[in-house]
C-alpha cells in the first residue's frame, strides 16, 4: 500500500514561482499526483506536503524561492517539504545542507514527483534526484489530459538554451536545447480539445530553437503548421520568440493558418547595438527593427511586445537615450522593463561600470512611461473594430459586470452581453475603456 492510497488523502499545496514553463510543469506534476490518489489544496492551506517549483533567473527570484520553501515549513512544521526546479540547480549542495528541506528534485525529474514522495515515506530520509542537466538530450514528457483553472492550455514543446547571455544563468539551470517530437506534441493537444480547450500557447526556455536537435526537420514553423490542422484547434499563440527567427517564408506561411494569433513576443533587451553586444546577444537593433517591420507587413495592426532591461553594467546615458530613441520609432503594443539585477555565476556580474540603483531607477520610470503611453494609443485604434474575444472570467468594473477576455492580439475585453459563459468565443465591437484600464465591447 502506498501513502496515496491511505485514508484520509494524503494533502499536497503546489506553488510556481517563475516562468511559463514552469507553470507548465506544476501542473503536470499535480495531475501525476490527483491520479495517485493525492488531495491538491491551495498553497495557503494545511498541506500534509509543500512542493515549491522554484525559480533561478535573478538573485532575487532565488531569495523568494528560499522564503517560500521556509514559510511552507512554518505553516505546518510536521510537513513534507519539496524544492524543485531551477533553484535546485543552482544550489544543489547548499539545499541538501538546508535541514527545512526534505526532498530536492532537479529539472528533467519532475515527472518522478508519485515515486520519489512515495518512496521518501517508505524511508523518511531525505532524498535528493537531481542530474547533470548540462549533459543530457532527454526532453521530458510530461504531457497532460486536462488543466484545471484555465481556458487556455500552455504545452511545453522544448527546453534548455544554448544562447548563453551575459546576464543570464538559464543555460546552467535548464541545460542545452531539447525538443519534444511533434508526435508528443499532437497527441496532448487532441487531448486537451477534447476536453473544451481552444486555444494553445506553445512554450519553452527558447522556443525559437525548437526542432535543431531533431532528426526529421521538424522546426518550429512545421509544428505550427501541424497543430493548426488539429480539429478543435482556434488559437494557436507563441511564448516568447528571437527577432532571428522571424523570416519572410515563417510570417508568409503562419499568416495563412487561420488558428495564429497575430501577437508576438519579440525578446529585444536593449534597443542600443553596444549594450546587444555586451549582452552577447545575437542581432543588431537594425535587425529588430526589419522584423518589425516585416510582421506589420503581413499582419494587420500585430500585438508587438518584448523585454528591456535598463542599467546593464556600462549602460551610458548616451546608449540609453540611444535605447529611447529606438524604441519611440519602433514603437511596441507593450514593454516588460526590468532593472538589471547582478546575478551570481553569469559573466555580467563581474563586468566593470556596474550602474548606480538610483539610475536604473530613473531610466525604468522612462520607459515605463513610454510603454503606458503606446500602449494607450494601441489601443485607442481598435476602438470601433470588430474583434473575436475567448471569454475567460467575470469581473467588476464602473459599477457593472464584464465577461473579460482576450483578442487575437491578447488585447483584454470586458464583454457586455447575455449568456455569457468562461471558454465561449464572441464577435464583439470595441466601445471605450473601463476604469480599470481594460477596453469594454459589445457583442454582436
Amino acid at each position: 500500500m502506498t501513502v496515496f492510497n491511505q485514508t484520509p488523502k494524503l494533502r499536497i499545496a503546489l506553488l510556481t514561482l517563475g516562468c511559463k514553463v514552469n507553470q507548465y510543469e506544476t501542473d503536470a506534476m499535480k495531475e501525476r499526483l490527483e491520479i495517485a490518489g493525492a488531495r491538491i489544496v491551495g498553497f495557503g492551506e494545511a498541506a500534509d506536503v509543500y512542493i515549491v517549483n522554484t525559480c533561478s533567473v535573478t538573485n532575487v527570484a532565488d531569495k523568494k524561492s528560499r522564503q517560500m520553501l521556509h514559510r511552507a515549513k512554518r505553516k505546518n512544521p510536521e510537513s513534507v517539504i519539496i524544492a524543485a526546479g531551477c533553484y535546485v540547480q543552482a544550489a544543489k549542495e547548499e539545499l541538501e545542507k538546508d535541514p527545512l528541506i526534505d526532498i530536492i528534485i532537479g529539472n528533467n525529474r519532475k515527472k518522478e514527483i508519485v515515486s520519489v514522495l512515495d518512496n521518501y515515506f517508505r524511508t523518511m530520509q531525505k532524498a535528493s534526484r537531481v542530474i547533470d542537466i548540462n549533459h543530457t538530450s532527454e526532453f521530458e514528457e510530461m504531457g497532460m489530459d486536462h488543466i484545471e483553472g484555465h481556458t487556455r492550455a500552455y504545452i511545453k514543446v522544448q527546453d534548455g538554451c544554448n544562447q548563453f547571455c551575459s546576464y543570464c544563468i538559464i543555460p546552467y539551470t535548464r541545460g542545452r536545447v531539447r525538443s519534444r517530437s511533434l508526435l508528443e506534441v499532437k497527441k496532448e493537444i487532441i487531448r486537451l480539445t477534447a476536453h473544451g480547450y481552444k486555444e494553445f500557447v506553445l512554450t519553452g526556455i527558447h522556443l525559437s530553437s525548437y526542432g535543431i536537435d531533431l532528426e526529421d526537420g521538424t522546426n518550429l514553423l512545421t509544428l505550427i503548421q501541424t497543430i493548426g490542422m488539429i480539429k478543435g484547434v482556434e488559437r494557436i499563440r507563441l511564448g516568447s520568440l528571437e527577432p532571428r527567427i522571424i523570416t519572410e517564408e515563417f510570417v508568409r506561411q503562419v499568416k495563412e493558418i487561420p488558428a495564429f494569433c497575430p501577437h508576438f513576443h519579440l525578446s529585444l533587451q536593449s534597443a542600443c547595438n553596444g549594450t546587444l553586444k555586451r549582452m552577447n546577444r545575437k542581432y543588431t537593433i537594425e535587425e529588430y527593427m526589419e522584423k518589425c517591420e516585416l510582421l506589420r507587413k503581413y499582419f494587420d495592426h500585430p500585438a508587438i511586445t518584448t523585454d528591456v532591461i535598463v542599467g546593464f553594467p556600462g549602460e551610458t546615458e548616451e546608449e540609453f537615450s540611444e535605447t529611447v530613441k529606438n524604441l519611440e520609432i519602433i514603437n511596441l503594443y507593450e514593454m516588460h522593463v526590468f532593472k538589471y539585477s547582478r546575478r551570481k555565476g553569469t559573466r555580467a556580474e563581474k563586468m566593470a561600470d556596474q550602474v548606480d540603483e538610483q539610475v536604473k531607477n530613473k531610466r525604468s520610470m522612462v520607459l515605463l512611461e513610454m510603454t503606458r503611453r503606446q500602449k494607450k494609443e494601441y489601443e485607442e485604434a481598435l476602438l470601433g473594430t470588430i474583434e473575436q474575444v475567448l471569454l475567460e472570467e467575470a469581473v467588476e468594473a464602473d459599477g457593472t459586470v464584464y465577461y473579460t477576455g482576450h483578442t487575437k492580439r491578447y488585447v483584454k475585453i470586458g464583454v457586455l452581453g447575455e449568456h455569457l459563459t468562461s471558454n465561449q468565443l464572441v464577435d464583439v465591437k470595441i466601445q471605450g475603456f473601463s476604469e480599470k484600464g481594460f477596453l469594454i465591447a459589445e457583442v454582436i
